[in-house]
């Protein structure tokens, strides 16, 4: 506690140690990203004896082998070379294995540093936002777990409910002490923001007889409900709504993408969730005025 404490007391150190968290979780969180949809693939495809529409991967073919974010260890999924400590350590490996695998020096994706730098960026953002304390490391937390889904829905198009209702569940314990806001206003956000996409999505549905959206994204506006309480839900629809509209419509135009192809919608949630635990007090008092 006490080197806590000295923490506090001093910015840069405050900087330095939030910087490194940051790129060190942003790491693990890569591995969370690569491995949380396959132990899911997994388990459906042991559940289920048809598997035609899961995603083929190698890791599926041999289902005796333990699969989860501890095993296997790290390493090359083309040549399998184990990945050693450090070429572990965030940004500066990718930079000393000029971006390929040691063994057989096959690229690795730009993805991964790009995870591990925007996890200590944002996370310096959110120190520069919160004081340090128990709403720091509760934010810190929320970050972290959005940037997870968000990458996850853009690569799989699916928000593991092991997520979402742990950001839901942890935006309740968090505000029974008011983090953030009240317990009351904080339950009426999960209620709300549930039910706001859940009507959309049956609205649409019997109007059009296709799904508009996945049973996750009514879970993360939940979540994002119970972390800022039901005054910030309409803000997080229309801002998400709004940057959803415009890259889908740019996706269309510029790049000619299939408007018959579904977006993923988590990363906008996430995206607005983020900016409006951030600064959405001073965005309505701004509109307001």
């Amino acid at each position: 506690m006490q080197f806590l404490q000295l923490i506090g007391e001093n910015l840069w150190s405050q900087i330095l140690a939030i910087t490194l968290l940051g790129l060190c979780l942003g790491s693990f969180m890569n591995v969370v990203i690569l491995r949380l949809p396959i132990m899911m693939f997994r388990s459906w495809k042991a559940e289920c004896e048809e598997i035609a529409n899961l995603p083929d991967h190698p890791a599926l073919k041999d289902l005796s082998k333990p699969y989860n974010l501890i095993k296997p260890d790290s390493h090359c999924p083309k040549c399998g070379t184990a990945v050693r400590a450090w070429q572990n350590i965030p940004l500066l490996s990718f930079a000393l294995l000029k971006g390929k695998c040691a063994g057989c020096g096959t690229k690795i994706g730009w993805r991964y540093p790009i995870v591990e730098l925007a996890t200590g960026v944002m996370s310096l953002v959110v120190l520069s936002v919160y004081p340090w304390g128990l709403p720091l490391l509760a934010m810190l937390v929320f970050t972290w777990l959005l940037i997870t889904m968000s990458v996850i829905d853009i690569d799989h198009q699916i928000l593991p409910d092991v997520l979402t209702l742990s950001l839901l569940w942890l935006g309740l314990i968090a505000n029974s002490q008011g983090l953030f806001t009240d317990l009351h206003s904080a339950v009426l956000g999960a209620v709300f923001g549930y039910l706001s996409l859940w009507s959309v999505y049956w609205i649409f549905k019997l109007v059009t007889g296709k799904e508009g959206m996945g049973f996750g994204d009514f879970k993360l506006l939940a979540a994002l409900g119970a972390w800022l309480g039901y005054q910030k839900l309409l803000m997080i629809i229309l801002l998400s709504s709004a940057v959803g509209a415009v890259i889908g419509i740019a996706g269309i135009m510029i790049l000619g993408r299939d408007r018959n192809l579904p977006i993923p919608f988590g990363p906008y949630l996430a995206a607005a969730g983020w900016i409006a635990a951030l600064w959405g007090d001073g965005i309505l008092a701004w509109y307001f005025h």
